[in-house]
């Protein structure tokens, strides 16, 4: 009977062996598939990282060129100014009339790109785009209406940019 008792202990060692084997089997599994998970983790946080880094980068690239555009539309504008200063002379009408081209040339540029001046000029005054500076008694003008410009006002796609200085009547 007692090769039986070994011959059943036996067994329940090789069981219980068979068994921590397959639990180290397990470990190690589970081991593996955490190492795989983690580094998937760090990659996708590193890409995260570089995707972030990459739009601030773009951003900047953005914002740095944004007005590239406008800016190159300009330059033949301060070429015209600077012919006309060498130009200049004694020839006073010719210069004024280079100057008067230039700014045709400037406002051009700037309607293109959203640019719109603000009439003001017999128009009723509105404080939305008008910044009254003084009022004067006027027979000919209408209450509240603008009787001179003191400076234009401009607007930016619909957008105020800059409000007419105005002179209204009483």
């Amino acid at each position: 009977m007692q090769s039986n008792e070994w011959s059943s202990d036996e067994g329940e060692d090789l069981s219980a062996e068979s068994a921590a084997d397959g639990a180290q089997a397990k470990i190690a599994e589970l081991e593996a598939a955490l190492l795989a998970v983690r580094d998937e983790q760090l990659r996708e946080r590193a890409d995260l990282d570089n995707q972030r880094k990459r739009l601030v980068r773009d951003v900047d690239q953005a914002r740095k060129f944004a007005n590239e555009r406008l800016l190159a539309e300009l330059l033949p504008v301060i070429d015209n100014l600077e012919r006309g200063i060498e130009a200049a002379g004694t020839d006073f009408e010719r210069l004024r009339e280079g100057v008067q081209l230039t700014l045709r040339q400037l406002l051009k540029v700037g309607e293109d790109h959203g640019l719109q001046v603000i009439e003001a000029d017999g128009q009723p005054f509105d404080p939305e785009f008008h910044q009254a500076v003084s009022t004067v008694a006027s027979a000919e003008h209408p209450a509240n209406s603008v009787v001179q410009s003191m400076q234009k006002g401009y607007s930016l796609n619909g957008r105020l940019l800059r409000p007419a200085l105005v002179v209204v009547a009483q």
